[in-house]
């Protein structure tokens, strides 16, 4: 009766996302239980059935970036009683590497532990990338002391995870605490240890005047290290996982991205253009270009992208466009990454101009048949919500496109340009408005949020 009753509790509610195991599991044991053939309605409801077919599944979902439905998979894993193998939580923890789900890695690793499985050194080094791309620096540190206590020695991947977690944070002490560690244990600085040294200065707080030169002055001295460090620092032997993605690189997002030419002979450029145009500093990225020039090097898709975003981020729609035009003349393949970086720097500011040429884009991108990824879409639309004046037409374009395809933008975007609407006293019966507002409703109420009152 206790089964049945939760059950029939769990049918009629609904179910946050990220939390949904419990309820699930006893749905599916209590339908298997009353149905004529509980073997056959057992398997037909069961997802996965064995330890391999799970670990399938958990792959299957790192792959389409819904990170946050690792834990319940596990918990079903559990509650049928099967253990996780190694292998398992090493598609576990990589997942949540992935999706930057620092709670959830330390979860599966604690799991491990209590199951008497040590993590080993690719595991170690998941967990530290993690604590980077969290900006967890301390957490990051306090695994690098795990591992060793363990007797599981690092190797020279480690110690490039640590330095650039240490650097997403900017604590220039940390680091270079680290390059005199890895110094004294023999592993050369490579491409990747220049590009954290880089990031940390991009990152420290505050700003010194400084900051740019010393960003420079990296780039020239990164000019005499060797390859012959990469064999100890990158043994690339990560399940998949690149060495862009592992050490948390600005291009992880690009370097397996089709349509996208990224020379990766360039890491050291990639993370100084992408620091310059994060610090807006018009000066250093056309320094940047003329270094780049001089060594007689073409910037790729990437740096021609950070150039555009540090010109329109800056206020100077003319070069940003330049910039883009000039490329598109090239006779190179064109990317919707120019046209969403266009369109994302023109809305900075909210300007008259920038607003049309954020439009003027988006309908030239359409006629050529580049299409919004629902990311793009959603990144788009809560930054076009934003706008405080003016008529909204940039944000209404950017929604219908989107909803031609039959894409729903994210909860965040659907609110911000909901608000945006109620913001401009449009009639409650307006077609639009209605519209918006069921969609909303109904992505509050998937994700557990009350009700939204719609009349």
């Amino acid at each position: 009766m206790v089964w049945f009753c939760l059950t029939l509790l769990g049918s009629m509610l609904p179910i946050p996302a990220g939390r949904t195991s419990l309820l699930r599991v006893l749905r599916r044991r209590h339908f298997s239980q009353i149905a004529a053939s509980p073997s056959e309605e057992l398997s037909r409801r069961n997802y996965a059935n064995n330890i391999s077919e799970y670990n399938t599944v958990v792959t299957s979902i790192s792959s389409q970036r819904r990170y946050f439905l690792l834990r319940d998979v596990y918990d079903d894993m559990m509650l049928d009683g099967l253990q996780p193998t190694r292998d398992v939580f090493h598609s576990l923890i990589m997942g949540t590497m992935r999706g930057s789900r620092l709670q959830d890695a330390f979860f599966f690793r604690d799991q491990m532990k209590s199951m008497g499985l040590i993590p080993d050194l690719a595991l170690y080094n998941f967990l530290i990338s993690t604590c980077g791309k969290c900006k967890s620096s301390d957490r990051a540190i306090q695994i690098f002391e795990e591992m060793k206590k363990y007797g599981v020695k690092p190797n020279g991947q480690t110690y490039v995870c640590l330095l650039n977690a240490c650097a997403a944070g900017g604590r220039s002490d940390q680091v270079m605490a680290i390059v005199r560690d890895m110094t004294a244990n023999g592993v050369a600085l490579n491409k990747f240890c220049y590009s954290g040294l880089i990031i940390d200065q991009k990152n420290k707080i505050p700003t010194t005047d400084d900051t740019v030169a010393k960003i420079i002055e990296l780039v020239e001295q990164s000019k005499g290290w060797s390859a012959e460090g990469v064999a100890n620092t990158a043994e690339n032997s990560m399940l998949g996982v690149s060495e862009e993605e592992l050490y948390n690189m600005p291009t992880a997002e690009y370097v397996f991205r089709r349509g996208i030419f990224l020379n990766r002979q360039l890491t050291i450029y990639h993370a100084a253009f992408h620091a310059c145009a994060d610090l807006r500093n018009v000066a250093a990225t056309e320094t940047l270009l003329e270094m780049l020039k001089n060594d007689g090097k073409t910037a790729d898709v990437f740096i021609v992208m950070q150039v555009m975003r540090c010109y329109l981020h800056s206020g100077d729609l003319d070069k940003g466009l330049k910039t883009f035009e000039e490329y598109m003349e090239s006779g190179k393949p064109p990317t919707i990454d120019l046209y969403v970086t266009l369109i994302e720097g023109a809305m900075v500011g909210y300007t008259p101009r920038g607003m049309d040429l954020a439009q003027e884009t988006l309908t030239n991108m359409n006629s050529r048949n580049f299409f919004l990824s629902p990311r793009m879409g959603s990144d788009l639309l809560l930054a076009a919500s934003g706008e405080k004046t003016g008529g909204f037409t940039t944000a209404n374009y950017i929604w219908d496109m989107m909803r031609a395809r039959k894409i729903t933008p994210t909860l965040p975007a659907v609110e911000a340009y909901y608000k945006g609407l109620k913001d401009r006293e449009i009639p409650e019966d307006d077609p639009r408005l209605f519209s918006v507002s069921k969609i909303y409703d109904d992505l509050r109420l998937r994700t557990g949020g009350p009700r939204q009152r719609t009349t």
